[in-house]
């Protein structure tokens, strides 16, 4: 029997990683609501698993209950295979969770194999549920049943959660546009072009994507087109519209050299073709939308910032080929993007964890400056930048209230309704992920959107209060027709 204690030993570490770190953490899963069938089968398969544990923790099942805990085995196996179908169907898996997956698959038949002799000899027995105690493991067993009994409340709390629908998304964009437009947006299968190409695909409009991974073009909606080179495009091809989201993700690790070059590529290649692109193309673009974040200015500082304030040297490349792009009649507009905020992604996701674990807290002092968007608001930005024929030039997508750390943190914490007793110091941040960790997380960068807020947009949810209440709560603030005033209207040629 201590083989198969072993063994479950090992299912049950493994597979709390699995949960933590993929499900909780990279994942996101428990605020998609993509991922309904998924966290309901996580929660049957987590009941089952607590059931099992206990057995091994306390009892010899014989006779007749020796029976029903195979069933239990046989179910779960029948679980986990229908979850590999769902997950299929649903998510594109990193390739850490598929390792891992097989790691359980292979840990989980040696379990059986050891366990199916106890079974057979418990099934030759009388009736009865026989308490045993196995020592330092019916502690251990225990342990493991509470936690995933505890995992299997919290996957159908959050299944239960997200099972209705955010709501349709077109009208983020729909007021802005009197007619169908053909749109190129390149880097349409991350956190913000997802949100983006659903709203205009929604709305009715003409969708192609440029993405580097066509395999992540499955979470979009349908229908779009994929692409993954600009040299894919013949010369005859029509955009009304590009918007560029492409770069990869700044958080993706320690920025060491090679990253960085890495990060300059995705950005500044990735302009340059699509710059190319419009040069050679007979009909051009009226508009193109380029995205890079509010990291472009050089104050570190309580200092207010605007479009007008000192920007970074690093950009030149990048901005170089925009100022390119305006030379051939396409009206460019710079989008400066803060954190933008959404439950199932992006910094709010990577922060929800640990304070929905009651152990989040303020970074560093927690006195510098969040400049914040909501997912939403980003999306209706976008759409008014392309509408409005009149708008060129830099453009900061924040919110009219950028929040300190330390008020976004208790904010966070309120709404989650835990505590807020932690604070990561600032030296740990920075031996733990140097540059990145400076910048991205200690960094004060007080924007405000003065540009944008003078064209006439106004922002759907302006306090952090307000916008944490909205994602987290799965719900969108409607009507947007009421929130802000028609601009003028952009029609396809």
């Amino acid at each position: 029997m201590t083989a198969v204690l072993i063994l479950a030993t090992i299912q049950a570490v493994i597979g709390a990683f699995d949960l933590v770190f993929h499900h909780e953490g990279t994942e996101r899963l428990t605020w998609k609501p993509s991922a309904r069938r998924e966290l309901w089968l996580h929660a049957i398969r987590n009941g089952l698993y607590a059931v099992v544990f206990l057995v091994l923790a306390w009892f010899e099942a014989c006779g007749l209950w020796a029976l029903l805990l195979a069933i239990v085995l046989l179910a779960e196996v029948m679980i986990t295979l229908a979850d590999f179908v769902v997950e299929d169907r649903t998510r594109l898996l990193p390739e850490s969770e598929r390792v891992i997956h097989t790691v359980l698959a292979v840990s989980y038949g040696a379990f059986l194999a050891l366990l199916t002799p106890h079974l057979i000899a418990w099934l030759n027995q009388p009736a009865v549920l026989a308490v045993v105690h196995r020592g330092w493991w019916s502690a251990l067993m225990t342990v493991f049943a509470l936690g995933v009994a505890l995992w299997c409340l919290r996957d159908a709390s959050r299944a239960r959660a997200v099972a209705s629908p955010a709501g349709p998304v077109a009208p983020l964009v729909t007021k802005h546009f009197i007619a169908p437009l053909r749109v190129l947006v390149t880097g349409g299968t991350g956190f913000i072009g997802t949100h983006l190409c659903r709203a205009l695909v929604e709305a009715g409009h003409d969708v192609t994507v440029l993405t580097r991974d066509p395999r992540k073009a499955r979470d979009l909606p349908t229908p779009v087109r994929i692409a993954t080179r600009c040299d894919s495009f013949s010369d005859d091809t029509v955009f009304d519209a590009v918007v560029n989201l492409a770069g990869a993700s700044v958080a993706g690790g320690r920025w060491t050299p090679r990253r960085k070059a890495i990060l300059r590529a995705s950005r500044i290649v990735t302009t340059r073709d699509v710059v190319a692109l419009i040069r050679r193309l007979n009909q051009r673009p009226q508009v193109l939308v380029s995205a890079s974040a509010i990291g472009f200015y050089n104050t570190d500082s309580d200092a207010v910032i605007t479009e007008n304030s000192r920007w970074a040297p690093g950009f030149a490349h990048e901005m170089c080929a925009l100022r390119e792009a305006s030379r051939y009649g396409v009206r460019v507009v710079e989008m400066r993007l803060g954190l933008v905020l959404a439950a199932h992604g992006g910094p709010l996701g990577a922060m929800l964890p640990a304070f929905e674990f009651g152990l989040g807290g303020t970074i560093g002092s927690g006195r510098q400056w969040m400049s914040w968007v909501g997912l939403d608001d980003t999306i209706r930005a976008i759409a008014f930048l392309i509408a409005r024929d009149d708008l060129r030039g830099p453009f900061n997508v924040t919110a009219p209230q950028p929040v300190t750390n330390a008020q976004f943190s208790v904010a966070l914490a309120k709404e989650l309704h835990r505590p807020c007793l932690t604070i990561l110091p600032a030296t740990l941040i920075r031996a733990a992920l140097g540059e990145m960790g400076q910048e991205l997380l200690l960094a004060s960068k007080r924007v405000l959107p003065m540009r944008l807020e003078a064209a006439g947009f106004r922002f759907i949810r302006e306090t952090i209060s307000a916008e944490l209440a909205a994602s987290l709560n799965l719900k969108r603030a409607l009507p947007f027709e009421e929130e802000n005033p028609a601009p003028p209207l952009i029609r396809a040629a």
